[in-house]
């Protein structure tokens, strides 16, 4: 059987990210994160993923993963699987505003992974709604671009490894980072790759 090489990379820089707000505008990258994007793009073209005929980029509906991509080269198709957090009410307001007007239930989001306060999603909603997705691209037999959002490939690795959805607490995921798992068509695997000059 061919194996499944999938990569999630996030998407770069938005001014809603850099104020840690919640997701959910449907904002593009600000100006630092396209340049990042595109010098990313340029120091390393490997990172385009030069897809071959069976293979396949996918992003997120929003429009900072959709002009992430479109800054590596690629035309992605778009998967509403990987869009993000549904975040409801607190969608567009920041950590600070939620904790200052609502702590309890700021607190209740962030320790509770089955919790949605806010009306929208809960962590445990996304990781089924990723998980589902992932679960079908482990047979696939290509290799797959996905370009999403910070949330998303973490809890990805989680539910890819089998782990509590709680961990994916303990994940961080930079913009422009890029996390690949490989899979024989049975289980995932997380592959870390050499660090390379340049």
């Amino acid at each position: 059987m061919t194996g499944t090489s999938l990569r999630l990379v996030a998407h770069g820089h938005t001014a809603a990210l850099r104020r840690a707000c919640f997701g959910g505008t449907d904002e593009g990258l600000d100006e630092g994160g396209l340049r990042a994007a595109l010098a990313r793009a340029h120091a390393d073209p490997d990172r385009r993923g030069h897809l071959g005929v069976n293979d396949t980029c996918v992003s997120s509906p929003a429009a900072a993963a959709r002009q992430t991509a479109d800054a590596f080269g690629l035309l992605p198709t778009i998967e509403t699987a990987l869009a993000d957090c549904d975040y409801g009410d607190w969608s567009g307001l920041s950590l600070a505003e939620i904790g200052g007007t609502h702590p309890q239930a700021l607190r209740d989001w962030l320790s509770t992974p089955d919790s949605a306060p806010h009306g929208g999603e809960s962590v445990t909603a996304v990781r089924d709604r990723v998980g589902g997705w992932l679960d079908e691209q482990r047979g696939a037999g290509r290799r797959v671009i996905a370009v999403t959002h910070p949330l998303v490939i973490r809890v990805a690795v989680v539910h890819a490894l089998g782990l509590p959805t709680a961990t994916y607490r303990q994940l961080d995921v930079e913009p422009l980072a890029i996390v690949r798992l490989t899979s024989q068509g049975t289980r995932w695997q997380l592959r870390l790759g050499a660090w390379r000059a340049g």
